[in-house]
Order: structure tokens, then C-alpha cells, then sequence
């Protein structure tokens, strides 16, 4: 089930020592039980093979595509040109210094596979549409009655960093992390009862949230590269975010995964001197050729990926250690944190 994530219950849920626990965030995921990993579908990554580097050494980028529903127009998109080929023989053609880094065909006139839609800018957000049990005390003048009301499912709740520079709240959703806004929609009257009662129903009213969110610019996050508006791109050209979260660029172009494994082959490579970090014609052997990309359940011996799940207690922890650094090495907590400085623990699964 997906799951917004309540990030203010789960640290009410920690121990009271959690508080003063001089422990790192490190150490947290360390101790992370294995129920708290989540498992990574092989079909949902994408291995791409680079050109080896002047060593003779091999260089891989796996990707994990992001899941329903955000960007599936361009994550169906992105599946079908894996499964054409169509990366095989292109290059990383754009190194932009504290910004991004962009693949795809350079000449731009690569013929792309059939059967590729084009997304709308609608699909750049979403709105959550969850259901759930809430028990709570009656919001009526029989307060000692326990009432039930449908807003989400009990198990999933909304959660949040508050203050966020670009939007109101900030959260996970299944291990990706999120902006959001929510409005309050017209009251709902719902019918309430004590259970076993022989009185007559109470009619109360609900104030319902609608929910809009959408994933977030952070470090390693991979986009979709397009045109100018209405333009919003087919997935052919990709880039990743190799410096300051970018977040501007929220709801303004569509994200569709991020990198898992072999950051270092991208953020590592010479910055291009073109217009937007794009390498200029006299830097075309700068551009790394594509060997190939694949889908992660093509790659014989691909290792097992997880993340920490962010509605376990793990991760909660993770998250408080982070925003409350008490090791012996800081020396003023800084009482918060920015949703991209939690990057969602991810490793290989062990054998």
C-alpha cells in the first residue's frame, strides 16, 4: 500500500533516550532491523553502461525508476526506449557545474521508438486520493462517544516538515521524497454512533484535505530534459542533479527516478564550457558514449537493491538524528532539517 508518511507521530513513537542518544544517522541505519528494508523490483532500475574511463575501468549508473503515480506517461516512455535500445550509442553530452547532468542523443535527430506518448504538465503533480479509518472523540456534545470517520486509511497518515522555502510541507511517500500543499474542502456530514448504542446517530461534520504532491529536485534525483512550455519532454534526454537541490525546477518538469548506484561516474565528470554546461564543439571528446541501458531484470548478476523503509521506526530515528546531531563531533544541533539533506538510505541487499 503507498503510504504518505507521518514523520511527527513515528518520533513520538521512539524511545524517550532517543532524545539524548549521542547517535549518527549512520549508526541508525546500521542497526536497522531487516524488517525495515524494503525490497527494490529489478524491473524498476535501469543499468546504464558507460564507456570505461582511461584506466580501462568499467563505469555502471543504476537508477531506480519512481513508482506510481507520479510521471508514469514518462516512465512508460522511459521503459520503451530501454526496451528499443535507443540510449545505445548516445553520450552524456551536458556536465553543468552545482546544477545537472544530461544524457541523451546530441544531434537530436535520433528517430525514437513507436508507441511514445506525451505527457501533459498536469502529470507533474499529483493529488493524494488515500482513504482512512480515524477513531478520535466525538467533535459533538456527546464527547464521551467514539466516533468513526473516513478521511484516510489508519495506517497512513500525512507527514510533514513544516516550513519548507517552496512549499508549505515537505514528506515521503513509499521512500521518495515529496512536496506538498493541502486545501480544505467543503465540511462532509457524516452519521456517527457509539458502538452498541441504542440512541440515534449524530450527524457531525468532517473537514476533508485535498492533497497535492509531487517529487522533489534533491541530489541524484533524475528528469526528464524539455523545451520550452508546452513542451515537457518524451524521456529520451535525462539528467541528474549533481549540486544544490534545485527545487526551483518543482512542478516545473517531470522527475522520474534517481540514482541508486555510480554517482560517481556522473558528478565526477569535466564541466562543459557550452551554454548550460553543454560540451561545445571543440569539447566533443568530453562527451562519455552510452555502451548501453537496460532494465534492471535484463542485467545477469545484477546485485539486490533495498531502501530503509521511511514509515519504519528506523527511519524515523534516522530522520531525528539528522535534524538533532548529538555525536561528539557537533557541537550546537541544528533543531531541523531540508527534506533533500535526508537522503533515504539505499544498499545493496545482503547475501
Amino acid at each position: 500500500m503507498r503510504r504518505l508518511v507521518a514523520l511527527a507521530v513515528l518520533a513520538l513513537a521512539l524511545p524517550a533516550s532517543a532524545e539524548d542518544a549521542p547517535v549518527t544517522p549512520n549508526a541508525i541505519v546500521a542497526a536497522a532491523p531487516a524488517a525495515d528494508w524494503q525490497a527494490i523490483d529489478p524491473a524498476d532500475l535501469l543499468v546504464m553502461d558507460l564507456a570505461p574511463d582511461r584506466d580501462g575501468n568499467p563505469r555502471r549508473v543504476v537508477f531506480q525508476l519512481i513508482p506510481a503515480p507520479f510521471s508514469q506517461g514518462w516512465v512508460g516512455n522511459i521503459r520503451k526506449l530501454a526496451a528499443a535500445h535507443w540510449w545505445d550509442g548516445t553520450s552524456i553530452n551536458r556536465v553543468q557545474d552545482n546544477y545537472v547532468v544530461q544524457w541523451g542523443d546530441v544531434t537530436e535527430k535520433k528517430a525514437l521508438p513507436n508507441g511514445l506518448t506525451q505527457p501533459g504538465e498536469e502529470q507533474y503533480s499529483e493529488q493524494y486520493k488515500g482513504q482512512i479509518d480515524h477513531y478520535g472523540p466525538c467533535p459533538a456534545p456527546r464527547g464521551d462517544e467514539i466516533c468513526k470517520t473516513t478521511e484516510r486509511p489508519a495506517d497512513e497518515a500525512i507527514a510533514f516538515f513544516d516550513n519548507d522555502s517552496y512549499t508549505g510541507n515537505t514528506g515521503f511517500y513509499s521512500g521518495w521524497p515529496i512536496g506538498m500543499k493541502t486545501t480544505r474542502a467543503a465540511p462532509l456530514v457524516v452519521s456517527v454512533s457509539a458502538p452498541g448504542s441504542k440512541r440515534p446517530p449524530t450527524d457531525i461534520p468532517v473537514q476533508l484535505d485535498s492533497t497535492e504532491m509531487w517529487p522533489t529536485h534533491c541530489y541524484g534525483m533524475v528528469g526528464v530534459g524539455r523545451n520550452v512550455s508546452p513542451d515537457t519532454g518524451t524521456g529520451a534526454e535525462l539528467y541528474t542533479v549533481i549540486g544544490q537541490a534545485p527545487r526551483q525546477l518543482d512542478r516545473n518538469i517531470a522527475l522520474v527516478g534517481r540514482i541508486i548506484e555510480g554517482m560517481e561516474n556522473l558528478s565526477s565528470l569535466p564541466r562543459g564550457h557550452g551554454d548550460l554546461g553543454f560540451y561545445a564543439d571543440d569539447e566533443a571528446d568530453k562527451r562519455v558514449p552510452i555502451l548501453s541501458v537496460r532494465l534492471g531484470n535484463e542485467i545477469r548478476d545484477l546485485p539486490r537493491f533495498e531502501y530503509l523503509s521511511t514509515e519504519s521506526k528506523s527511519f524515523a530515528a534516522y530522520v531525528h538524528s539528522r535534524a538533532n546531531r548529538k555525536d561528539d563531533f557537533y557541537i550546537q544541533p541544528a533543531g531541523g532539517v531540508d527534506i533533500c539533506n535526508v537522503p533515504v538510505p539505499i544498499r545493496r541487499a545482503p547475501q
